[in-house]
């Protein structure tokens, strides 16, 4: 069986891997081990830390595969991410993303970066569970669901989920705040991701999709 460590961001990542990503990986003789980023009590580290956390997973396991579950929407400058001022004169969000990965593979060097999955979720992982409107009416009690115009109006306007998020205040965490009268992120982030499931979420999220398909590639390796 392979083994897969995924060093999350945060809670909610830990509980997605327990719940959503374990079940179907195992279906696939494939082990996933979720990890928090050390040095963190949720949230982004400077990539110095990651990368030494990166590189004592796979010093320690000379077959462990590891592969990364943070979010684009909280890395800034002064984390120092490899290659970051670069990647920064692209337009195109996606292009950063894909820029700032490659680097990071780079970084680690030949001996570790065949072994490593950079990924960066393009906005927040909560983008993800903006997948089926109907899994909010059917999950979230109505007297919890106070935020149905908005809920309505994020739906409409974006068909893919990894792009909500045209400003801090506007953020997928912030939205579901507004939407859901208490909402808990691990919580509700983990009933409603269930209930979507896998297939749906891969479905209309690409580069989610892309990630979940490297990961499986490491079968073949």
């Amino acid at each position: 069986m392979k083994r897969i460590i995924i060093i999350c961001e945060g809670q909610t990542e830990i509980e997605f891997c327990k719940k959503t990503l374990s079940p179907y990986f195992i279906s696939k003789n494939i082990y996933i081990q979720g990890t928090l980023i050390k040095k963190s009590q949720g949230g982004i580290v400077k990539w110095e830390s990651i990368k030494n956390q990166i590189l004592n997973h796979l010093k320690s396991d000379k077959n462990v595969f590891v592969t990364t579950f943070i979010d684009y929407y909280g890395l800034y400058a002064s984390y120092n991410f490899p290659n970051w001022e670069d990647s920064h004169k692209m337009a195109d969000k996606n292009s950063i993303i894909e820029s700032l990965e490659d680097a990071m593979k780079i970084d680690l060097g030949s001996d570790f970066s065949v072994r490593f999955i950079p990924y960066i979720q393009l906005h927040e992982f909560e983008g993800l569970l903006f997948n089926d409107i109907k899994i909010f009416y059917d999950n979230i009690p109505k007297s919890d669901l106070v935020g149905i115009t908005e809920l309505e109006d994020t739906f409409a306007k974006y068909n893919n989920p990894e792009m909500i998020n045209n400003s801090k205040e506007n953020a997928p965490s912030k939205r579901l705040t507004r939407i859901i009268k208490g909402y808990n992120k691990i919580v509700y982030g983990n009933i409603l991701a269930e209930e979507i499931g896998l297939t749906n979420i891969r479905n209309k999220s690409p580069r989610f999709n892309n990630w979940i398909n490297i990961i499986e590639s490491i079968l073949l390796t």
